[in-house]
């Protein structure tokens, strides 16, 4: 009759793996969680450094009321109306850093994003990578400090419409009054004047299928729409720049209360 063998040896604990500390599987899971919010919105809270700021991307086409199709590199207006209003709504978030490379899109949601970052209490600074084109101008001079990198460019065109439009007067007043919207907030928020903004809007000897100008980093600065030149660096200093002075006329605020009283 054959008998089972039973082991009872006890393995080497040096050969068992060994079980993350705490802390280290507590930064694993924070990692994983940022990853996912970066994945899903394009947006990240940065709290490693002097201040917390977070930090919205506008990349790709702005989408609007129609979802684009699924080769289309989009930003969703609905999901950075939300984000938008919970920054300035946070009492752990400093400031607001937007980053941007798009190629404009859906005029009515990118007026929409603009209108809310130039409402902001809290500090914004914006920075154009590659190309800040078409509705992206309102959003990138929303911001209370705006930068665009050497090689980056911006587009400045009238509005266009694709699709079936009725050949009348009502839609070309449609047309201009649309127009004259972005025209007065990227005026009213940035140092271009409204004459000039329309001048480089209806130029037709620069682009060849289109009329319009495209302005460089430098001639962006030049022409008043960019308040200046910048890298990444130079935003995230702005901005760390502008959260200590409102930090110091709260603090200062405070202290004539308390003397106040």
């Amino acid at each position: 009759m054959s008998t089972k063998k039973i082991s009872n040896t006890v393995q080497d604990p040096s050969l068992q793996p060994d079980n993350a500390p705490a802390e280290e599987t507590q930064i694993i899971e924070n990692t994983e969680k940022m990853n996912d919010i970066i994945i899903e919105s394009g947006s990240i809270i940065s709290s490693c450094g002097k201040y917390t700021v977070q930090c919205l991307t506008i990349i790709g086409q702005i989408e609007g009321h129609f979802i684009l199709s699924p080769q289309n590199k989009t930003t969703k207006y609905e999901h950075i109306i939300p984000q938008l209003v919970a920054a300035e709504q946070s009492c752990l978030i400093d400031g607001l850093l937007i980053i941007l490379n798009t190629v404009g899109g859906d005029v009515e949601a990118g007026l929409a994003i603009a209108e809310l970052v130039a409402g902001m209490t809290k500090p914004v600074v914006s920075l154009v990578l590659g190309g800040g084109h078409s509705i992206g101008v309102p959003i990138a001079v929303a911001a209370k400090q705006s930068f665009i990198a050497k090689s980056a460019t911006m587009t400045i065109h009238p509005v266009r419409m694709n699709g079936l439009m009725l050949g009348v007067p009502q839609a070309f007043e449609y047309f201009q009054r649309m127009q004259r919207r972005i025209t007065d907030f990227v005026t009213e928020n940035s140092s271009i004047s409204s004459e000039r903004y329309n001048e480089l809007a209806m130029n037709t000897d620069e682009l060849v299928m289109d009329i319009g100008t495209i302005l460089d980093g430098e001639d962006a600065v030049s022409e008043g729409l960019i308040d200046s030149i910048g890298t990444l660096a130079d935003a995230v200093a702005s901005l760390f720049g502008m959260i200590d002075k409102e930090k110091g006329k709260k603090r200062k605020a405070s202290k004539t209360k308390k003397k106040a009283e």
